[in-house]
């Protein structure tokens, strides 16, 4: 019977330190805790498994994963977060990319450097609302949803998220990233290019969907940033900034 999960947990997180170091891999501590807690009973032939213990441990994981998102939605939200991180940057819309020559040809290059810079400025400004949706989906999760998580690669949580919560962030973020688009001037940056692109004769075409461009590319940069966030709580203690993430997880 266990009678004090937290001795548990302490000792599971102490007897992977010693062997592994500040670098050790988070996971594979609290997991091989997990399976101490929810061992089979060999006095009893029963199993030994406590609903409280396996909560507290989800809760544990859940917290984790407020905290990055948290972390990932203030940083890709500030000023520049997008623009200026070459790792999550947003292009302007392949036909555009693919006509850059003949842009600059023209000496329109200016207009699609103002288009694209507008781009990311909208995709900051709605990354805040990404973070409601991911709490949700990390909410939502059930113990077995968990345990997938606990047995998966450093970026199992993050796949969790985009198999569960990429339609809704979709659906909620499209409209605030085109309003965020139109407020930081991209909509008429990009009309005032198109519009002195058609002033040529025999140029390709070059139009495109902002809002799905900048939607599709503005999700793929939180995807990218909530998974080296929870590899670095998986794996470094010094990322567990809660007292939840500490006596789950183990370290000071």
């Amino acid at each position: 019977m266990i009678k004090n999960l937290s001795v548990i947990l302490l000792a599971g997180a102490l007897a992977f330190s010693s062997t592994s170091l500040a670098t050790a891999d988070l996971m594979k501590g609290l997991k091989d805790t997990l399976n101490k807690v929810t061992a089979p009973s060999s006095a009893t032939g029963g199993s030994t498994t406590s609903t409280l213990g396996l909560s507290e441990i989800t809760e544990g994981l859940r917290e984790a994963l407020k905290v990055g998102t948290g972390r990932v939605v203030e940083q890709i939200s500030s000023s520049g977060g997008y623009e200026s991180d070459p790792d999550i940057h947003i292009p302007l819309p392949e036909k555009m990319q693919q006509a850059q020559a003949m842009l600059r040809k023209f000496g329109l290059s200016g207009l699609a450097d103002d288009v694209e810079s507008r781009l990311n400025k909208g995709a900051e400004a709605a990354a805040p609302k990404t973070k409601e949706l991911i709490v949700k989906a990390i909410t939502d999760m059930t113990v077995e949803d968990a345990q997938k998580i606990y047995d998966g690669p450093d970026d199992a949580a993050t796949q969790y998220f985009q198999k569960v919560a990429t339609e809704d962030l979709s659906a909620t973020v499209r409209p605030i990233i085109e309003q965020a688009l139109e407020d930081a001037g991209a909509i008429a940056a990009y009309n005032n290019l198109l519009g002195e692109y058609a002033k040529y004769p025999f140029v390709p075409d070059i139009k495109s969907d902002l809002g799905e461009h900048a939607t599709d590319l503005a999700l793929e940069g939180l995807f990218h940033y909530l998974a080296k966030e929870e590899a670095s709580i998986r794996n470094n203690p010094v990322a567990r900034t809660t007292e939840v993430l500490r006596s789950v997880f183990g370290g000071r």
